[in-house]
């Protein structure tokens, strides 16, 4: 599965790993990741986010 990187601040998604901080399971690819994700590290939106 493809990983995601914030623009802002570098954090990478990564959809093996999940976002236990955001209640993303393991597993998830980021288009089942919620619209209302947030960046764990600085709390910009999904729209801020690319592929890696």
């Amino acid at each position: 599965m493809q990983k995601y990187v914030c623009t802002i601040c570098g954090y990478v998604y990564d959809p093996q790993e999940g976002c236990e901080d955001a209640g993303v399971a393991p597993g998830t690819a980021w288009e089942d990741v919620p619209d209302d994700f947030v960046c764990p590290l600085c709390g910009v939106g999904k729209d801020q986010f690319e592929a890696e």
